[in-house]
């Protein structure tokens, strides 16, 4: 179904080259970036009063685009394995599937590629849960994760934006340890998001067709072939396209939790950050204009395809919500979200926190 060699091929020759440095600039940014992740965790451990330093199994990697494409590759590899799977015996009893499944696999390894060479470039840090362990790219020893730190965009957007180097980078690292420790320090959070995933997926029934067009329609919006005006008009991201209801129910819990990460991590790094990052509210202030115009008319109309823009939406939502439960019911009130999967939110609850404060306490005080 996909040539993920061929992915990872195309990705990395279309990729864009990162900011101009000196190799003894890039020498600084990566061992900068290293003692901030390192400091970050205590900041983070500090705030959100999670975890230890025993804790903290999975290692941080500093990477360029190329490392970026590499490592997701082989995320994507395993967590859609088995949609891949039932994709290709749908397709098995068709004739001249073997030809076709050689051909369609190069195809949408191509077209991956070119997604991933385009998203390389924004990334500026990620922590991967389910990330297989690679002779390149180490993961932690119980089940996987690492934190990806892609030093040239960090560079790019400090640059862009116009801000202090060294604080931006430490306000980044302070959003990414933020994941790495909701993932250590929760251990059945990892296990939960998995099982949701793959629920959904075992839910899917897309025609194997369908599902390559979607990959050939992003492919073509990065090469300028979509008609003008249709990102306004169409262009259904790739959750849209498998909707059934039971994976409506699953997408909305797979929502809610995603937007308590992201907010969670928001409202971290803007807690932490003014004791530590001086010029904090600059840094706030010019990201939030950048996450919200986009960087053009075909950033908008990726963003709509893949996704993209529920993800801020995530951001906002999550933010408000953990910002609410706060002020409500304090750090440790907040942290019975992380008792168990009953006690996460709702995607209804991230709308309304006072809901999602009296279902928990109310049930944990009777």
């Amino acid at each position: 179904m996909v040539d993920w060699n061929l992915a990872v091929a195309t990705a990395t020759r279309l990729v864009r080259p990162g900011p101009d440095v000196s190799r003894d600039e890039a020498r600084a940014v990566v061992a900068e970036l290293r003692r901030h992740a390192k400091a970050s965790e205590g900041h983070v451990r500090g705030f959100t009063r999670m975890g230890t330093e025993e804790t903290h199994d999975t290692p941080v990697l500093v990477v360029d685009r190329p490392g970026w494409v590499r490592a997701n590759v082989a995320g994507f590899r395993e967590i859609l394995k088995p949609l891949l799977e039932k994709m290709q015996e749908r397709r098995s009893g068709n004739p001249g599937s073997a030809v076709l499944g050689t051909v369609g696999g190069k195809v949408t390894g191509v077209e991956l590629g070119m997604l991933l060479s385009f998203l390389s470039s924004r990334v500026l840090g990620q922590y991967e849960t389910f990330a297989p362990a690679t002779r390149d790219l180490p993961a932690g020893e119980n089940g996987g994760g690492r934190l990806l730190l892609v030093a040239p965009n960090i560079v790019h957007v400090e640059r862009e934006l116009d801000v202090d180097p060294h604080d931006f980078r430490l306000w980044v690292c302070l959003h990414e340890e933020t994941h790495r420790t909701q993932f250590t320090a929760v251990p059945w959070l990892r296990d939960h998001l998995e099982g949701e995933i793959q629920s959904f997926l075992a839910e899917t029934d897309v025609d194997p067709m369908t599902f390559l067009e979607r990959i050939r329609e992003a492919a073509q919006s990065l090469a300028g072939g979509r008609p003008e005006g249709e990102e306004e008009d169409g262009g259904r991201s790739f959750v849209e396209l498998v909707q059934t209801p039971a994976q409506r129910e699953i997408l909305g819990r797979l929502t809610a939790v995603m937007s308590l990460l992201e907010g969670h991590a928001d409202y971290v790094m803007d807690g932490v950050g003014p004791s530590v990052v001086p010029t904090v509210s600059e840094i706030r202030e010019k990201f939030q204009q950048r996450r919200a115009k986009g960087a053009s008319r075909l950033d908008l109309a990726l963003r709509k395809l893949l996704g993209l823009d529920a993800k801020l939406r995530q951001y906002r939502d999550g933010e408000r919500f953990v910002r609410a439960a706060v002020e409500q019911v304090g750090v440790d009130g907040f942290n019975r979200v992380w008792t168990s999967p009953n006690t996460l939110p709702t995607k209804a609850e991230i709308a309304k926190p006072a809901d999602w404060v009296a279902r928990v306490h109310r049930k944990a005080e009777s």
